[in-house]
């Protein structure tokens, strides 16, 4: 008991919140799910008859809120129970009866029911797409009809739903049937009947179900049923329908004739005859659309609308290839217009497009006197001096007639006037720039392309731009380098292209844009420069460089974005890295005397290779670019101030940690033996690092001089790197030398020339000039390298002997040195040590004796 009475509850807090918009149709539906479940299972095996009826009526509507929110198949197990407790009701109430008054009653009382639960099933029926049930439950319920006549309408109604919705689906058959039962339940008692406009409607629906099933087939079928509904109501749609359908069937003109004649006893709007005159005429009866055309401004003489009529007119007769007759129409038009007689605004703006439509067409066949003609019929309705932005664009239409025909001055005025009218507009300012392309006028066409790319910038920047008009700017900046470039005027199809670039956001027409650019860009290069006979030079001025690098950046940029172009694939786009690449790579390679130029389209190479797959071929390039970078940096750091000098030495710095990470991966794809990128890596980070004073600079030459295969030459330059200004680190120069004189030592024939260099350079280090007090450490360390070379020269006569005489002087000035602070026994050492070198003097001997 307390669970039914709770069920009941919750279904009765259902019903009243539904009212205020608590719960929604679904909720609804739930929540009455489990109210109705509950009481079910609360009925006992002998329930009462207040508990039946309950049951009967939430079974009902719990299965009618499944049907409504498009769950039928949930609703027929509601449907079910209801049906199976409508018959213990029926059971139980006979058992109780008296009489036959009694049985009559009773059964009166539960078919109200059964003929709900019926129709509940033919909807859900309908809705599962199980005709045949639905026809089953449909004449059961009709069948009941004789019994409970106040349904009549409701059951009419029901099968004019179904086959509303079997017509939505296109099952025109079932359609059919249902709009049929519809009509004939409708009319089976007029005291309960649909009315006259609701049985016209279904008998409509009914011609147009059949018009759309099989018009041939079921022509008489279709006519019969429109013939009823016009008979039953008088509506402008059912007449509209029967013309169509006798159109569609091929009917005579005299037919149709007939039909038309038929609605025009009644009163009907001057849309509808409008309507009417078109689908005549749009089905060829050319004759019959014609004189009805004829009759209706008799009916609408008063009308404001009546130039509809006209313009329905010129429209068939332009269809129909009948130009002369539409021109005397329109002149017409343009006599009333002046004499008091104007268009209303809506029709008159049809006008103009029916004007604009034909002189497009001529436009288009290159009949542009002929486009002209029918322009000239537009500007007539437009008064002197009136500003209007449809007067501007039929006045550039005019222009772009004028410049075909070569009538330039003609244009001129047009598009002068277009700019009085909408000077703001990029069509206007397209229209300056073809006529100044025309007339070779470069720097008017220049300055036009520049405001069109103002225009398109803002254009692109408005929130309310209308998604057709957003290509506009660059359809009308690519027409603009095409034309440009048909007129062989390069520096205008430049400028045009480089805005183009800005606004393309189809990567295949950017692409082609950016290409473009470059090539044309390049081009005027070469000419320019083969008119100064700069040979293989390439001089670029900075606007040039500025277009140059503008184009790269904006390739690189665009390569770099996430691509969701279907037609713009990967592999399309590693060509046009690869493209663009190898031109900034040939471009950097002809920079050879503008050093910083270079460097840029290197590094711009090498950005650009990153989109490419990393082969060996790539790998190489990247090496290679960056290696040259680093190189131009340090080379002109030894050329600018400090404070550059620092910058160019850390930027030198960054090439060579990134190309170090390549060549690591790189050497891993072959051999590279002869290679000398290690040893060019050691030597420009080396000097960065040291120009830098950089404190990881020893720990970088702790690993250099283990190496086993360096090279007395990169020695050789590590010790001038060393003390070349700013750097100085006499400890890294020393050892850089004695490491290459131990090289030289090792030699199976020693290159005297080379080795008296590296001498030199050591003994100048160990042994400044004019220093008297020196360690005795330091004393010997050098006298050390004397003997070396002593050596070398006892064994050859290939030293220089300039470096000889040089050694010569050297050890007899410090032993003077010596002998100026008393150290006498140092003295006559080392003079004596600078007498051993006398003898190997050759001519310079006798001098110096």
């Amino acid at each position: 008991t307390q669970v039914e009475e709770g069920a009941i509850s919750l279904w009765n807090w259902t019903v009243t919140k539904h009212t205020g918009s608590v719960v929604n149709d679904e909720q609804r539906a739930k929540l009455r799910f489990v109210a109705c479940k509950l009481v079910c299972l609360c009925g006992g095996s002998d329930p009462l008859e207040g508990t039946i009826r309950r049951q009967i009526l939430m079974s009902m509507k719990t299965g009618k809120g499944w049907i409504d929110i498009g769950k039928a198949d949930f609703a027929d197990r509601f449907l079910e129970i209801a049906m199976s407790n409508i018959e213990k009701l029926y059971a139980k109430l006979l058992k109780g009866s008296d009489g036959e008054a009694d049985i009559h009653v009773h059964k009166a009382d539960v078919e109200k029911n059964l003929f709900k639960v019926l129709s509940y099933q033919a909807e859900s029926a309908v809705a599962q797409g199980d005709f045949q049930k639905a026809v089953m439950c449909v004449q059961r319920c009709k069948d009941m009809l004789m019994k409970l006549p106040k349904e009549t309408c409701y059951l009419s109604i029901l099968c004019y739903n179904f086959g509303v919705e079997t017509y939505k689906w296109k099952r025109y058959e079932q359609s059919s049937f249902w709009l049929s039962q519809s009509y004939d339940i409708g009319k089976m008692d007029m005291k309960y009947s649909v009315g006259k406009e609701m049985l016209a409607k279904v008998l409509r629906l009914l011609a147009t179900a059949y018009f759309e099933w099989d018009c041939k087939l079921y022509f008489d079928k279709a006519l019969k049923a429109i013939s009823l509904a016009n008979q039953e109501n008088v509506h402008p749609a059912g007449f509209f329908l029967k013309v169509k359908i006798l159109l569609k069937s091929g009917a005579s003109d005299e037919d149709i004739n007939s039909a038309v004649a038929e609605f025009l006893h009644h009163e009907m709007s001057l849309d509808f005859c409008l309507n009417t005159a078109k689908l005549l005429l749009e089905h060829g009866r050319e004759s019959v659309g014609f004189d009805f055309l004829k009759s209706v401004p008799e009916r609408f003489e008063s009308s404001p609308d009546l130039g509809k009529i006209t313009l329905l007119h010129i429209e068939f007769l332009l269809q129909n290839k009948r130009e002369l007759l539409a021109k005397q129409k329109v002149e017409e038009i343009i006599i009333d217009h002046y004499t008091g007689k104007q268009l209303l605004p809506e029709a008159l703006n049809q006008l103009h497009i029916m004007l604009w439509d034909r002189a497009a067409k001529h436009y288009e066949a290159k009949s542009y006197s002929e486009a002209l003609h029918w322009y000239n019929y537009s500007v007539s309705f437009y008064m002197p001096g009136q500003i209007d932005q449809n007067l501007a664009k039929l006045q550039r239409n005019m222009a772009s007639c004028y410049l075909h025909l070569k009538q330039v001055d003609k244009a001129k005025e047009a598009v002068k006037e277009a700019e009085r009218c909408d000077p703001n507009s990029i069509f206007t300012k397209f229209s300056v720039y073809k006529i100044a392309v025309m007339e070779q006028d470069t720097e008017k066409a220049v300055e036009a392309v520049i405001e069109m790319g103002k225009l398109a910038e803002k254009s692109s920047h408005r929130e309310d731009k209308l998604r057709v008009d957003e290509n506009t700017g660059t359809n009308l900046l690519s027409l603009a380098a095409q034309i440009a470039l048909e007129n062989e005027q390069q520096v205008v199809a430049i400028k045009a292209l480089e805005y183009l670039s800005e606004h393309l956001q189809d990567c295949q027409q950017l692409f082609a844009a950016l290409k473009c650019l470059v090539r044309l860009t390049l081009s005027k290069v070469m000419a320019e420069n083969e008119e100064k006979r700069l040979g293989n030079i390439l001089f670029c001025s900075e606007s040039i460089i500025y277009v140059l690098n503008n184009t790269f950046s904006a390739a690189q940029k665009r390569l770099a974005e996430s691509f969701t172009e279907e037609k713009f694939t990967g592999d399309m786009k590693i060509l046009e890295a690869h493209w663009f690449r190898k031109v900034a790579w040939n471009l950097a390679v002809q920079f050879r005397d503008c050093p910083k130029k270079m460097r840029d389209f290197f590094l711009l190479s090498f950005k650009l290779s990153q989109f490419c797959p990393p082969d060996k071929a790539v790998l190489l390039a990247q090496k290679t670019c960056l290696l040259m970078a680093a190189a131009i940096d340090l080379e002109v750091g030894r050329q600018v101030t400090q404070s550059e000098q620092t910058e160019l030495l850390t930027q030198a710095l960054q090439h060579v940690q990134a190309c170090k990470e390549i060549w690591k991966v790189l050497k891993l794809t072959g051999d590279f033996a002869k290679d000398p990128t290690d040893t060019l890596l050691l030597l420009y980070e080396f000097e960065a690092r040291s120009k830098l004073n950089d404190p990881t600079l020893h720990n970088l030459m702790e690993s250099v001089w283990e190496q086993p295969q360096i090279e007395v030459k990169t020695l050789e330059i590590i010790a001038s790197l060393a003390m070349e200004s700013p750097a100085r680190y006499p400890v890294l120069c020393k050892k850089a030398l004695k490491s290459a004189l131990n090289l030289h030592r090792k030699q199976t024939v020693i290159d005297a020339v080379k080795f008296s260099k590296c001498l030199h350079s050591l003994i100048n280090l160990s042994l400044p000039t004019g220093l008297t007090d020196l360690d005795a450490c330091v004393l010997q360390e050098v006298w050390d390298y004397f003997e070396d070379a002593l050596s070398v020269v006892s064994s050859t006569d290939a030293y220089p002997e300039m470096e000889i005489l040089w050694l010569m002087t050297r050890a007899w000035n410090t032993g003077i040195f010596q002998y100026t602070v008393g150290k006498y026994k140092e003295a006559e050492q080392w003079c004596g040590l600078g007498m051993r070198f006398l003898s190997h003097l050759g001519s310079l001997k006798k001098s110096y004796e």
